[in-house]
């Protein structure tokens, strides 16, 4: 990991009022945005969307960059689906899983202060003043402590209070760049809510850091910082520091295919284990809590988002990648419902027109699980995945639909595997598609 050259924020919208003036102003020049735009297609009726979205994008993610926290989480989390947000926003939201602006010295030193009552050049041997990585919810500091080389997290400040408002504010840009309807949102919205809060309490995330990483130290090829109770706090984090590079740098080193399969295979495996097992999962597969190693291994850092699985969403859910359950009509409607995908409401064309979509869904997406190996390299694949996303959003049925469709606990999950097939993707992986016991006997080899 290196230092950034990105101008430092000297100071952070923190009350209620100051936020939404901020979602105001630039609500105010996304609007100023279409108006151009529209204005322009007069004289030029073929003009595309394109220079529309990269204003947009620009001036949206600017905003959210200096409000930090979980307006730009939830830009973080879009840009790891491709197939919600148009390129632009895509690009420009991508930023926010590393390199969001950072917060200068002083605020720093404040939130020591506040924690410890002592500054960073007090509690530790070396410090570096400015941050070396920043996200959305906070940035990472290089520190030095008895001959350990350490990474400092610190929290934003006001971040944690203002949750629940922001998701309130950012509600408007969410309804359009996602196309949902509000229903569908709403029906979300507590389940991001709830995730937020707990990835801004950093004791949680250190006893989970801790659990979980010596529940997967058994797998090989991994690695997992120490955590320094000692030295953390409810918004400060100490622990060992990776050394090493994020996949995107390390991937422009050029390594072997062997290379990419055996950090490939160590990812599968990491997940596989999560969810099968310990049935609780680091659900945060963005780029940036990946760091390789120099000498191949895999670290695993920021476990700041876990989803906790209930047994019956856990059944209901991961027993829809059984092959023989396509063709069980009775079971397959049963499960539909417990999860949520139809319900009592809809109409007879409704069930049949959803049931069929899902099982679409699940049949291409549980592609992985139904054979031995699988080649992530297959872009084929993925573009049917794409193809597939980008019908159903523009589907009129769908876009009309009354009720929310799924359980909100697919949200983590899905969002989970979504982000482990686009890191296997990057990586060009072919992994060994290890599966729970009750599902070996479906699998067939390729």
């Amino acid at each position: 990991m290196k230092e950034k050259n990105i101008k430092e924020q000297q100071s952070i919208p923190v009350s209620k009022v100051q936020r939404a003036a901020k979602f105001i102003s630039t609500g105010a020049k996304v609007g100023g945005n279409y108006v151009k735009h529209y204005a322009k297609k007069v004289v030029n009726p073929n003009l595309s969307k394109e220079e529309l979205h990269n204003s947009n994008a620009e001036d949206i993610y600017n905003s959210l960059s200096q409000l930090k926290g979980s307006a730009l989480k939830v830009a973080q989390m879009m840009s790891m689906d491709k197939n919600i947000l148009p390129r632009a926003y895509q690009d420009k939201f991508t930023m926010a899983q590393y390199s969001a602006p950072p917060l200068s010295y002083p605020l720093v030193v404040k939130t020591f202060m506040k924690y410890f009552g002592k500054t960073p050049d007090q509690m530790y041997d070396s410090f570096t003043k400015s941050a070396v990585n920043a996200a959305s919810i906070g940035q990472v500091h290089q520190a030095t402590k008895e001959g350990k080389k350490l990474a400092v997290k610190i929290q934003y400040p006001g971040v944690a209070d203002s949750v629940s408002s922001d998701l309130k504010l950012v509600r408007p840009f969410a309804l359009r760049l996602l196309n949902m309807n509000e229903k569908e949102l709403d029906h979300y919205m507590e389940e991001v809510e709830g995730k937020l809060i707990e990835e801004t309490d950093y004791e949680l995330e250190v006893q989970r850091s801790l659990e979980i990483s010596q529940a997967c130290s058994h797998i090989g090829g991994l690695t997992f910082p120490g955590y320094y109770k000692e030295m953390s706090s409810a918004r400060i984090i100490t622990m060992d520091w990776i050394d090493g590079k994020h996949i995107r740098e390390w991937l422009e080193t050029n390594p072997s295919q062997e290379d990419k399969n055996r950090v490939g295979q160590s990812l599968w495996d990491f997940y596989h284990h999560q969810v099968h097992n310990l049935q609780q999962v680091h659900a945060d597969p963005h780029p940036g809590n990946f760091i390789i190693q120099n000498d191949g291994k895999l670290g695993i850092i920021d476990f700041g988002c876990v989803k906790i699985l209930p047994e019956d969403f856990y059944k209901g859910y991961f027993s829809l990648i059984k092959k023989d359950l396509l063709i069980n009509e009775d079971e397959l409607n049963e499960i539909f419902y417990n999860l949520e995908f139809i319900s009592d409401k809809d109409t007879d064309v409704e069930k049949e027109y959803f049931k069929n979509i899902f099982k679409e869904m699940i049949s291409l997406l549980g592609k992985p699980f139904h054979v031995d190996s699988f080649d992530f390299a297959n872009d084929s694949y993925f573009e049917q995945i794409f193809m597939l996303g980008d019908r159903i959003s523009n589907d009129k049925m769908f876009k009309k639909s009354r009720q929310a469709r799924g359980s909100r606990h697919g949200l983590y999950i899905n969002r989970t595997y979504f982000g482990l097939y686009n890191l296997l993707n990057q990586l060009q992986a072919n992994v060994k598609t290890t599966k729970p016991e009750w599902l070996e006997s479906n699998a067939q080899a390729v």
